[in-house]
Parts: C-alpha cells; structure tokens; sequence
C-alpha cells in the first residue's frame, strides 16, 4: 500500500519553540567581533522572531557600517558563528522544551502530516542546534534565515520546499506555522497560513494572543488537542480563536 501524501504542513520555529538556552549568543557575539570588530549594542536590539542576517544588520547598522561593508563581511560572520557553534555545543547543548518530543512523536505517526521548519537561524545554525538536541533528523525540509533576511518570506520558501519534498498540491491553507513570537505570528497571517503560538518564549499568552494568532498555548504539553488541531481541517482562513 502507497502511503498517503502529506495534506497537511506543520512549520516549526526554532529557539523559545522547540528548544531553550545553549550558547548560540555567545557564539554570534564572538563571530561579530572577530568579523567586524564589534558586537553593537545588543542590548537595545532584540533578537526575538529575526532572522540572524536581520540582526546582524541592526546591529551594524547603528554602528555606522555601510550596507556594502555588512554584506561582504557575511561569509566570514557565518563561518566564525558555526563552527564556535559547534564547538560550544559539545559542551552546552539546546534543552528540549516541554511538550515537545510528543508532539513531534504524535505528529510523526500521522501518514498525511509531514513536518518542517520556518526558522530565523541560518540552516547551518538550525542544523547545529536542533541536531544537539537530538531533533534535526525529525524535519524533512524547511526556511531558514539564510534564504531570506525578511521573515516575511520565509512561508513561501518553506511552502515551496515542501511541494518539492512531498506534492505540488500544497497551498498555505494546508500548513500550520508553531512559534513563540509575535513575528512567527504575523508572518503566518500574511501568508495566509494558521499560526499556532506558544509562550515558551519571551513572550506571554496576552502578548501573543493580541499578535492575532488562531491558537494560543502556555507551552506543547498537551499533545492531543494540539494534535486534533492542527490535523484539523479549516485551513488559515478562519478566525483566531
């Protein structure tokens, strides 16, 4: 017997989603010294729901760079956050937020539910995280930071990859977007996909509820209703509720 194809796309945020802590900041801070002398001023510029190519800018921005002078440096910046990474990892790997296992395992036992990521982290970075984590080999396809700087256009990017991945039918009414920021949220909306939004971030339930997600949770833990809404039909076209 044929398996059923995917007929419906779950999109998961990385950091304050799935997994918590470890030493990517630190690694990203490191990275920038080494590349452009300076971190800026990362204490006025927040890194929740950005793109790491988004955050590095902001960063040099305010510092004076010229645009030019960022994006030459960027090969540089990418290779010097990786492989600290890395390293560091060894030592400090990503804590599995709660729910989350469960969730995956539950949604993975789905034949028609495939699993990806949208995620600001540069896929190297996702690949590095995740995989500490014990969670990469858990997603077939994605978007990622490195695709674009505009979270924005991610939706379509990861959309995209994943009619490669299972079939040229899926539509952002088929997709579910997971995350813990208001910026997960708004780029669901705009792209027409359900959005699911979580406070294991740095954000609570009010702040995320008034983002305009469809469905607001404290965290993954209760892995049957979040099942049965996100295999759901009804598509992002309903109303948060």
């Amino acid at each position: 017997m044929i398996a059923p194809l995917p007929r419906r796309v779950v999109l998961f945020d990385i950091d304050g989603t799935l997994v918590a802590g470890g030493p990517a900041k630190d690694a990203f801070m490191a990275a920038m010294l080494e590349t452009y002398g300076t971190t800026g001023d990362v204490e006025t510029v927040s890194f929740a729901g950005k793109t790491d190519p988004q955050i590095a800018r902001e960063l040099l921005l305010r510092e004076g760079f010229s645009p030019e002078r960022i994006e030459e440096g960027f090969p540089s910046l990418w290779e010097g956050y990786t492989r600290r990474l890395a390293e560091a990892l060894v030592h400090r790997p990503m804590e599995v937020l709660p729910g989350v296992v469960e969730l995956l395992d539950a949604l993975g036992e789905l034949p028609d539910v495939g699993l990806g990521l949208l995620t600001g982290n540069i896929r190297r970075g996702a690949e590095l995280k995740l995989g500490s984590a014990g969670l990469w080999d858990r997603f077939a396809t994605g978007g990622f930071g490195s695709d674009a700087e505009d979270r924005d256009a991610l939706p379509a990017v990861a959309l995209q990859r994943a009619r490669s991945v299972w079939h040229d039918g899926i539509t952002p009414a088929d997709a579910v977007i997971v995350g813990d920021t208001p910026r997960d949220v708004t780029c669901g909306l705009r792209s027409g996909i359900r959005t699911l939004a979580v406070a294991t971030g740095r954000f609570g339930v009010d702040d995320l509820r008034a983002s305009g997600a469809h469905r607001v949770v404290p965290d993954l833990r209760d892995t049957e209703a979040l099942v049965s809404w996100i295999s759901g039909e009804g598509g992002a076209a309903r109303a948060p509720a």
